[in-house]
């Protein structure tokens, strides 16, 4: 039977490795996530609440165990996977804390004796996540999704098995009920299928482009609700009055925090040429400081890229950019050790010709872009198919915000990297995805909004 492999990048040698879930374990799974969802559903939000709280204790507890397993599947650094646990548990937490308030029954006025807005939860969500983030990606969305009554069924990227069914385990021992949430071992093609079951309500989406257009496809054949996070080539855009040492640093932790490899990362820097000496070299010298290696050292700034496939794609992109005059500003590439290293590049000289500036750079490459002005700066950060994150860089606050009006983005940070927080909606615009996650908007993405009016 075809296995499902568990690899550790750094080393390349195999964790464990698993059967993909049979078509009898398939149909049991669902069937168990419908049948918890219709007495989730029915507990008071007090209840659900208290689990999620419950499941959040339980991943502080696990936290470091949790983040080794990260760590030693995908190749994030051990000082991130950590982390990233610790942030899973401050969702469960705010969601478990705001629930009430988010989802309690709106008062509207209007010609009826009474009349409002209710949220029901939809039934069982299918969640299909990518490797990058395993631990957050599946938890921005399921604990808002938990916590209005769905059920949630996981199908992970096949890259991180062992992180898929820690997730499980972690809401088990909580002793959340037995079907609330559950993990599904199976291939892509197979979770598409999914989409068309009966049990299936939604679908949430995290990953390419490519593979989104197919998840919106089998939804939108079956009439289902879906949510879509597409990534990005997020603009990081620094001008002339800017505390460029501030956002050159900032920069490089954007640009090759988790080796790169985040949908809000930095992909594109666009600054200003009145700083830009200043800018890059600031940058080259805090890129050339991060120290590239086992990321189980807790010293260790950039680890492995996910697998050797992901290290062909950007090492493609990178060898484009230099053929067609990129200037080579921090030369980095593929290191001549085991595991899928790739030490970071910087470019200079860049065009829209490129790949670097037409696809999103899944990996440790900066290109820059130096333009004449901010007018420039605007129109070049707007040339992307993408519109997910933008960074803008300026002492102007003011005039940040009458600039944000012009940047076509789902999230904009001034003077900070973009970074998700449970606290504010996620989600982009243009081909980076539709709907959001986290705050009281991506809880709301799968409640029924039902009007009431009472004569």
């Amino acid at each position: 039977m075809k296995k499902i492999v568990s690899m550790n990048p750094a080393t390349g040698k195999i964790n464990e490795d698993f059967e993909y879930y049979s078509d009898e374990r398939i149909n049991r799974t669902l069937t168990k996530a419908r049948t918890t969802f219709l007495e989730w559903k029915d507990l008071d939000i007090s209840e659900r609440a208290h689990y999620l709280k419950k499941a959040a204790a339980q991943l502080r507890k696990d936290k470091d165990e949790l983040g080794r397993i990260i760590t030693i599947e995908m190749g994030k650094p051990i000082k991130e996977s950590v982390p990233e646990v610790e942030k899973c548990a401050w969702a469960l937490e705010y969601y478990a804390e705001n629930a009430e308030n988010f989802l309690a029954p709106k008062a509207v006025e209007t010609d009826a004796l009474d009349s409002g807005v209710s949220f029901e939860p939809r039934g069982v969500i299918l969640s299909i996540m990518p490797w990058n983030f395993p631990f957050w990606q599946a938890l921005r969305f399921g604990a808002p999704a938990l916590v209005g009554g769905n059920t949630v069924v996981l199908k992970h990227a096949s890259s991180v098995p062992m992180c898929a069914l820690a997730i499980e385990k972690v809401f088990a021992d909580a002793g959340l009920p037995e079907g609330v949430f559950q993990t599904l071992l199976i291939d892509g093609s197979t979770a598409s299928e999914l989409i068309g079951r009966d049990e299936i309500a939604a679908v949430t989406f995290t990953g390419s482009l490519n593979a989104g257009r197919k998840v919106a496809e089998a939804a939108g054949r079956n009439m289902k609700k879906a949510v879509l996070e597409l990534g990005g080539s997020d603009p990081f855009i620094v001008l002339d009055d800017a505390n460029v040492e501030m956002a050159a640093k900032a920069g490089v932790n954007s640009r090759f925090q988790n080796g790169g490899q985040s949908c809000i990362a930095a992909k594109r820097f666009i600054v200003t040429e009145t700083i830009a000496d200043e800018f890059l070299r600031i940058f080259i010298e805090s890129a050339r400081q991060l120290k590239v290696g086992n990321p189980m050292d807790p010293q260790t700034d950039v680890g492995p890229l996910v697998n050797a496939q992901q290290v062909d794609i950007i090492d493609a992109q990178v060898k484009d950019a230099v053929d067609k005059g990129a200037d080579l500003l921090l030369e980095g590439g593929r290191l001549d050790r085991p595991g899928a290293f790739y030490a970071p590049v910087i470019l200079g000289n860049v065009n829209e010709d490129m790949r670097v500036l037409r696809e999103e750079t899944f990996g440790p490459v900066a290109p820059i872009i130096i333009v004449r002005d901010e007018e420039e700066a605007i129109r070049v950060a707007g040339n992307s198919d993408f519109g997910l994150g933008a960074s803008l860089w300026t002492e102007d606050r003011e005039h940040a915000i009458e600039i944000e009006k012009r940047i076509e983005s789902g999230m904009l940070s001034v003077n900070s990297m973009v970074a998700s927080d449970p606290r504010l909606p996620f989600g982009g615009v243009k081909k980076s995805g539709i709907g959001r996650e986290l705050y009281k908007y991506g809880l709301y993405e799968f409640m029924n909004i039902k009007s009431i009016k009472v004569y």
